[in-house]
């Protein structure tokens, strides 16, 4: 490297770097350096061990203290959606049920009904302000699913403004096809005629660059394990990576339906069996942990942890951003619960946040402080990370990071 003009677009020097490049702990560099250049990282180690002066390696040297960690990635959100749901949420504490709420004309009828009134623009309005808030948390890379449109024109609506919030706020967004999701009224009554009408619109879609994941709600008051793997087969026609909202009410054995066609990831899980958990560690699926879900609808069925522990099943943790069961903007928070609810340590949250959700989107570029990696990175105000998960609220970014460029 000549000495004589930088070469690299950005180093942080001074802070404490969570690396988690390796299989356990969390990869500490004490008194770090963290050099990136066109994007990626070329340089991680102690500032002792930099190969010149900050100043002549970088056009951007960035004094730190606290720690750095991978930026962090929320691998399941609904987070496009018009209206919501707190009224609702106030019933439901009145005493009211979900079906005299749905009878009153609530539940996911209503934000489908919101979210179909919207136009593309009035939607990506409603919707940047949630993914804001997520990338504030953290959050450098968001999956973001359709499935309030439940026809062709408005799932291609909400997957555009998937794909603008990503332009907009300068992160990686994962567009997720969901329309398997909910039966829309005009399909009352015949769940597999609109099975059949979702899959012939999923090719359409997915040849308009919208779909980089095709998902489904296999529970009894979704849709069956047998319209599921329809759904799923039209994806593996197209070479489309499979993921799913499995076994959060019942077990119809949905973790082991993702496994079987290598779904990426396995979602909720409360109710997977064993035999589920064996097929989706011999598939590499990961289970995906919704803590906002389980804490608003006071669940008491934690997944199977120790199972998942000893078949080495990785855990990813997400916010299940939505409007009816996780109105959650804060990855943080996810881990915060994750750590509360389901008991993980501060160090499998992160890592659940980080590592195992980028594998949970495919990806193999993130998630980890090592070269080469997306310059993906936190600059928290923490004397040790295990204060992700101990703080409930405040703020502890002061620097969030994607592709080497500052977003929050």
């Amino acid at each position: 490297m000549s000495m004589t003009e930088p070469q690299w677009d950005g180093l942080v020097v001074g802070a404490h770097l969570a690396t988690l490049d390796g299989a356990a702990g969390y990869g500490e560099i004490t008194d770090g350096a963290l050099g990136w250049h066109d994007g990626r990282i070329t340089h991680v180690g102690r500032r002792a061990d930099l190969p010149a002066s900050p100043e002549r390696l970088a056009r951007e040297v960035i004094q730190a203290d606290g720690w750095i960690t991978p930026g962090l990635i929320d691998c399941h959100t609904h987070l496009v959606f018009a209206g919501d749901r707190a009224r609702e949420f106030e019933l439901r504490l009145q005493g009211a049920s979900y079906e005299e709420i749905a009878r009153a004309g609530g539940g996911i009828a209503s934000t489908v009904k919101a979210t179909r009134e919207a136009d593309e623009d009035e939607l990506l309005r409603q919707s940047l302000p949630r993914a804001q808030a997520l990338v504030a948390s953290g959050a450098t890379t968001l999956e973001i699913k359709s499935g309030y449109g439940l026809d062709l024109d408005n799932e291609r609506k909400m997957l555009r403004v998937a794909r603008r919030i990503g332009e907009r706020l300068g992160v990686t967004v994962r567009t997720t096809y969901l329309a398997a999701h909910a039966l829309p009224t005009e399909f009352a009554g015949n769940s597999d005629g609109y099975i059949n009408a979702a899959v012939q619109w999923l090719p359409q879609l997915h040849s308009e660059g919208l779909v980089d994941a095709v998902d489904a709600f296999c529970e009894g008051i979704g849709f069956t394990p047998g319209q599921t793997r329809r759904m799923f087969e039209a994806a593996r026609a197209l070479g489309v990576p499979v993921k799913l909202h499995a076994d959060q009410l019942s077990d119809l054995g949905g973790g082991a339906l993702a496994a079987a066609f290598d779904g990426l990831s396995a979602d909720h899980v409360e109710h997977t069996s064993v035999d589920s958990v064996r097929a989706m560690a011999g598939h590499g699926t990961v289970a995906v942990l919704l803590p906002g879900a389980f804490h608003v609808l006071r669940e008491t069925k934690l997944p199977p942890l120790d199972a998942f522990r000893e078949h080495g099943v990785a855990m990813a943790v997400a916010t299940d951003c939505n409007p009816g069961t996780s109105p959650l903007l804060s990855m943080r928070q996810a881990m915060q619960l994750a750590s509360t609810h389901f008991r993980l340590t501060p160090e499998e949250a992160l890592r659940g946040a980080t590592t195992h959700a980028a594998r949970a989107l495919g990806f193999n570029d993130r998630g980890a402080l090592r070269v080469g990696a997306r310059a993906d990175f936190v600059c928290w105000n923490l004397r040790h990370p295990s204060e992700l998960c101990y703080w409930l609220g405040g703020q502890l970014t002061h620097g969030v990071f994607a592709g080497g460029r500052q977003v929050a």
